[in-house]
């Protein structure tokens, strides 16, 4: 795994830090306008009605940027820059033990009492009067609403049971005074353009793939946050992505897919033109080979997750479930609440997320932030040590033995935060080289009397259920399956599977793991909307794993081959 000094180091400081003592925030017209209507609104408001105004934060939201596609070599979307600026407000009544966030148990209205009101567009000018003028509007409906709020929420306490956990709604925070300078994008729109082009045009000589795309996309984030308790947090981060997909009909109506892409901090760390001309070529050549591959069938039994799956199938199994917020919720399973200190997986395993690194070996990771959307610092946290579970991720909801935020407090425009993965992180200290574990996947294979066992390489993501009137279980759709057969047979590439299962029973099957570690980048949706995430893994062999057969369209392929290629020999450059 790569050092984590330089990262915990800059956290350790950050942590530290407080509005008395940090450096003073370069304030600009917007954040005076922030603080100004903040303080009018705390002084005019606290006492306007039944429950006091206790807590206060602007969000402001500007992303500027642009995205250009690309089919067959021709353009699909322009590279047309966009610039917005949007405003989420937290507003908290009552007080920190019991406010207008706290959940009505068996209500529709919203999970764990959060407020999904959306955000407010705003001027992009940095113009005071207009600025506090949206500000003012925004803060008078969601306090009128978080009055009412409030009051349901005394009434559903006094006709329910007491709840289980009966910990404060809102924890008290050291507040934070932090500013780095804006970036700028130096992407050149007509050069992105000409790259999509030339990168899908790659397709046209994969006559079997029947649609396909390549996306070139360049964002710039500037987030502006000030809080009731001081905190005054300006950042910035930039993403420069280049994503190819492709999809195809097997001869049986399946549908099949597969994407590929890259994304960076800046764009000096994107590969090379050759590198990315060879990612779409690999990404043509496996999904032409998947649509031509036997659909498989349901198989309990062993298998192997490469580090990516891996990496995906922690995230949700266990990922979801550590979240702070889910340990108190009456209508989560809380798989997890009650079992700190307990071993909840074999012991060679560490789990850890962590926010504050930028990069693991070589791979950017889309979950580094400095601060979280509440304002408190990002940190590093052992969630599983050597198997026990030792920690949550926690927001500022507190929950029983865990009284403040480690700095996952997570939304995305138009969301309230609350407790979210970062970067989360397997690492393992039992370990071989991919080959012997393959091998005993094998002598695995032979013990449990299977005709195979499966390799998970490829999987476009998953989905977890945690309520209590769900089944607890998660679904994960993989992309690359392959049989490996015990007889000795050539290993076979199949399609058609989704990876089912429970966690803790999931979990204390992971046998042993590789020398490798692999990341998967994404984005990931919950209730507080969609963040960006990672999910670090070497590649693991589990003992028992199920699959059932994924859904299939009934439709035929294309009847008639694609005119670019019609009269072409088939195969095209394979």
């Amino acid at each position: 795994m790569a050092s984590n000094s330089g990262p915990r180091d800059l956290q350790t400081a950050l942590v530290k830090s407080s509005a008395a003592s940090s450096a003073p925030a370069q304030e600009g017209a917007l954040i005076k306008a922030m603080k100004q209507e903040l303080d009018r609104s705390m002084s005019k408001l606290k006492n306007a009605g039944d429950a006091p105004l206790y807590f206060l934060a602007y969000r402001i939201t500007e992303t500027e940027g642009f995205s250009t596609s690309a089919e067959y070599g021709a353009l699909d979307d322009l590279a047309t820059p966009h610039k917005s600026r949007s405003l989420d407000v937290q507003l908290r009544v009552g007080s920190p033990k019991c406010d207008n966030t706290h959940p009505l148990r068996e209500d529709s209205t919203g999970h764990a009492g959060l407020d999904f009101a959306g955000s407010e567009p705003i001027v992009l000018d940095d113009d005071p009067a207009a600025i506090r003028a949206a500000l003012w509007l925004a803060t008078d409906r969601l306090f009128r609403t978080a009055q009412q709020r409030y009051a349901e929420v005394k009434a559903n306490k006094d006709i329910k049971v007491p709840e289980e956990d009966q910990s404060d709604d809102f924890s008290v925070e050291t507040p934070h005074v932090f500013s780095e300078q804006a970036t700028t994008l130096d992407a050149d729109n007509e050069e992105w353009e000409a790259r999509a082009k030339r990168l899908s045009a790659i397709f046209r000589d994969y006559p079997e793939i029947h649609n396909s795309s390549v996306t070139c996309s360049a964002n710039k984030i500037r987030r502006y946050i000030v809080n009731s308790e001081g905190t005054v947090i300006q950042d910035c981060s930039s993403e420069y992505r280049i994503f190819a997909t492709a999809e195809a009909i097997a001869s049986d109506g399946m549908k099949v897919f597969l994407y590929d892409g890259v994304e960076a901090p800046s764009i000096s760390e994107l590969p090379d033109d050759a590198k990315l001309e060879a990612l779409v070529k690999h990404l043509a050549v496996n999904l032409t080979a998947i649509r031509r591959a036997p659909a498989a069938e349901p198989y309990v039994g062993p298998a192997i997750l490469k580090a990516k799956a891996a990496g995906v199938f922690f995230h949700e199994i266990f990922g979801h479930r550590i979240e702070g917020h889910r340990q108190k919720d009456e209508e989560e399973g809380r798989t997890f609440a009650k079992k700190v200190g307990q071993q909840v997986m074999p012991s060679f395993i560490t789990v850890i997320d962590d926010p504050t690194l930028k990069r693991l070996k070589d791979k950017a990771l889309n979950g580094f932030y400095q601060f979280d959307d509440e304002g408190v610092p990002a940190q590093r946290v052992v969630l599983v040590d050597k198997g026990k579970l030792r920690n949550f991720l926690m927001a500022r909801s507190p929950v029983y033995g865990f009284s403040h935020s480690n700095g996952h407090g997570r939304s995305s425009v138009g969301r309230q935060p609350c407790a979210r993965q970062g970067n989360l992180i397997v690492e393992s200290s039992n370990t071989v080289q991919f080959d012997t574990l393959k091998k005993h996947l094998i002598n695995e294979v032979k013990r449990q009397g299977k005709p195979y066992g499966l390799i998970f390489d490829e999987v476009a993501g998953g989905f977890t259920m945690t309520q209590t009137f769900m089944p607890q279980v998660f679904k994960l759709m993989p992309l690359k399956v392959t049989r490996v057969y015990a007889d000795g047979r050539p290993d076979e590439l199949v399609r058609g599977v989704d990876l089912v299962g429970t966690p803790l029973a999931s979990l204390e099957r992971i046998m042993q793991a590789a020398d490798d570690t692999a990341t998967f980048n994404g984005t990931c949706g919950a209730e507080s909307g969609w963040v960006p995430v990672s999910a670090s893994s070497p590649s693991l062999l589990v003992q028992t794993i199920e699959v059932e057969r994924s859904y299939k369209s009934q439709d035929k392929p294309p009847i008639l081959p694609d005119p670019s290629i019609d009269g072409r020999p088939r195969g095209g450059r394979q």
